[in-house]
C-alpha cells in the first residue's frame, strides 16, 4: 500500500448510511456521521486534493444547459470546470459534493426507465452510498490513478456491504455504468460530474469486470491509465471480498 500521512477524515451527511460499510477496513458509520482513516482504508492514498464545484452552481448554470451544433455536452462541462472548479484538500467537502451528485443521478424516478424490474429504491440508495465514498479515489491528469479505495471494485465492494449475491452486485453495477449506454443518462452525467472536476470514466466492458469507474480530469492520458489498473486490480479485489460475511454468520 502506498499511503500520505494524513489524519482522519469525517463528514456528516444529509441521510445515514448503512452502517455495514465499517465491515471494510478503515472505515465506521455512525448514522450520518462516517470517519475514514485513510492508511486502513485505502489501497493507495497518493494524494489529498481533489477538483470541486459548487453544486448549487452546477445546477442553476449547467444542468439546465443544452448543448448544439456548435458546443457539446463535454465542451459546455469542460468550461464550466474551468471557470468555476477549485482545488480542496477538504475530503469531506468532496464526500458532501459527491453525495449531491449522486443523489440526482440515481434519485427513484430513473427507477421507470432502468427496463430492471429487480432494481428497487433501496438499490439506487446502495449506488448513492458506494459512489459517494468512490469521488475519494482519484486519476492524474498523466492517467496515473493516485487514490484507490475499495469501491472502486464496486461489485466487490457492495457485495461485502450489502450482503449482495454475484448476480446482484453485477446487475447494480450495471445501472452505475448505465450512463454509457443510454445517453439521456449519459448527458445528465456529464453535467454533473462537472461538480467534481471532471467526467465519469470506466474499465470495464459492457458487463462488470470490477475495472471500475472514477472521474478523471478531462485530459487524463487513459492509455497509462488503463495500464496502470490492469495492474494493480486483481489482488486488490481479492483482498475486498476478503470481508465478506457469509450468509450463516
Amino acid at each position: 500500500m502506498t499511503t500520505i500521512d494524513t489524519k482522519a477524515i469525517t463528514v456528516e451527511l444529509p441521510e445515514a448510511f448503512d452502517e455495514r460499510w465499517s465491515r471494510l477496513p478503515g472505515i465506521q458509520v455512525d448514522g450520518r456521521r462516517i470517519t475514514i482513516d485513510p492508511a486502513e482504508y485505502f489501497f493507495r492514498f497518493e494524494s489529498s486534493s481533489w477538483l470541486v464545484a459548487d453544486w448549487e452552481l452546477v445546477k442553476s448554470q449547467l444542468l439546465e444547459v443544452q448543448e448544439s451544433t456548435e458546443s457539446a455536452v463535454e465542451q459546455l462541462a469542460l468550461d464550466f470546470i474551468k471557470a468555476h472548479a477549485e482545488s480542496t484538500s477538504d475530503a469531506a467537502h468532496v464526500l458532501s459534493t459527491a453525495h449531491a451528485v449522486y443523489a440526482y443521478l440515481f434519485r427513484d424516478e430513473h427507477l421507470a426507465g432502468l427496463g430492471l424490474p429487480q432494481i428497487t429504491a433501496e438499490h439506487l440508495r446502495m449506488l448513492r452510498e458506494a459512489a459517494t465514498l468512490m469521488a475519494l479515489n482519484k486519476v492524474e491528469l498523466d492517467g496515473h490513478i493516485s487514490n484507490v479505495g475499495p469501491c472502486w471494485f464496486f461489485p466487490a465492494a457492495t457485495s461485502v456491504v450489502f450482503d449482495l449475491s454475484d448476480e446482484m452486485g453485477g446487475m447494480l453495477d450495471e445501472v452505475y455504468h448505465g450512463g454509457w449506454f443510454n445517453e439521456h443518462r449519459r448527458i445528465e452525467s456529464i453535467k454533473a460530474h462537472a461538480a467534481l472536476g471532471g467526467r465519469l470514466v470506466h474499465g470495464c466492458q459492457s458487463v462488470p469486470d470490477q475495472t471500475g469507474g472514477v472521474v478523471a480530469p478531462y485530459g487524463a492520458s487513459m492509455a497509462t491509465f488503463r495500464d496502470d489498473l490492469a495492474a494493480f486490480k486483481a489482488g486488490w479485489i481479492e483482498q475486498v471480498y476478503a470481508h465478506r460475511v457469509s450468509p450463516a454468520a
